[in-house]
């Protein structure tokens, strides 16, 4: 709020109209809702009083709820969006500075004598 100045038009998170819209839509879908669900058929008359309070109620809890959420918003710190901790790249890490990467063992791929294989017998 310090920093609204006069006569600038608010963000949609700080401003009012997006919430009561929200609200007022839910309203109306319980009112009719309501009135269609609590009549009972068409040969009755109509609930409205039971729509009105259906439609008051909705109106009040998503309003309440819209406004604890715009509330409890709060903007990330700055150093969170540049990736500092984490390795987010998917490329293999450097090669060490005598310009050769990893080398296999002497025989790559075979089995030291000794060693059961899947079957559990010695090879």
């Amino acid at each position: 709020m310090a920093e609204q100045k006069s006569g600038e038009r608010r963000s949609p998170r700080t401003s009012v109209k997006g919430p009561l819209m929200f609200s007022v839509f839910w309203a109306v879908l319980a009112f009719f809702a309501v009135l269609i669900f609590a009549t009972g058929g068409s040969a009755k008359q109509p609930r409205f009083d039971l729509a009105f309070t259906g439609a008051g109620i909705a109106f009040i809890v998503t309003l309440v709820l819209a406004a604890m959420l715009s509330m409890s918003y709060k903007d990330n710190a700055e150093h969170l969006g540049k990736g500092s901790g984490v390795n987010l790249s998917s490329r293999p890490p450097a090669m060490p500075r005598g310009g050769r990467g990893p080398q296999p063992g002497p025989e790559a791929g075979t089995r030291d004598a000794g060693t059961p294989d899947a079957g559990g017998d010695l090879r």
